[in-house]
């Protein structure tokens, strides 16, 4: 089934286990605000929906999405979390610059997680036009920001095992 027809963030089919004392950083870009704002909101409800208090949860506000690397390193060297969730959006223009950016946040995500062997993760919305972020920030398929909240919770609690 194409993603035009349906809702990306059903995880009515999985087991997502419980986030009560889980501690999480929420580090979000400022650029594209209307969609980062959606995705954080999503984020925020999926991790209290879970059992996540309030005060487990820290939100750091960064310019860019390229910023999310930066910010997630600076969350991990300074507080204990069990998790990062780095929401961003990343629109196509005209220039070779939408490829450089996506490339480097991804990788860059991966290597914070790799160096501080915590799960760190990948909410970032790459799409040709506002239209196709919008629909992914709560819009006709689902919430990305939700989607890397329940990520978060699984990764932590496997983390917590091993």
């Amino acid at each position: 089934m194409s993603s035009s027809m349906k809702n990306l963030s059903d995880f009515s089919h999985i087991e997502v286990g419980n986030a009560k004392g889980l501690k999480f950083a929420v580090v979000v870009s400022q650029w594209n605000a209307q969609v980062t704002g959606a995705l954080l909101g999503g984020a925020l409800q999926s991790l209290q929906q879970h059992g996540t208090l309030e005060n487990d949860i820290d939100i750091i506000h960064v310019p860019g999405s390229y910023e999310l690397i930066s910010g997630a390193d600076m969350a991990l060297r300074n507080k204990s979390f069990d998790a990062i969730i780095c929401l961003g959006c990343v629109i196509q223009g005209e220039t070779r610059h939408f490829d450089f950016i996506c490339d480097a946040v991804g990788n860059g995500i991966a290597n914070v997680a790799i160096k501080h062997n915590k799960p760190v993760i990948f909410g970032v919305l790459t799409t040709d036009n506002i239209e196709q972020a919008l629909d992914r920030a709560g819009g006709k398929h689902g919430n990305k920001g939700e989607e890397a909240a329940i990520t978060a919770i699984q990764m932590a609690l496997i983390s917590k095992q091993y």
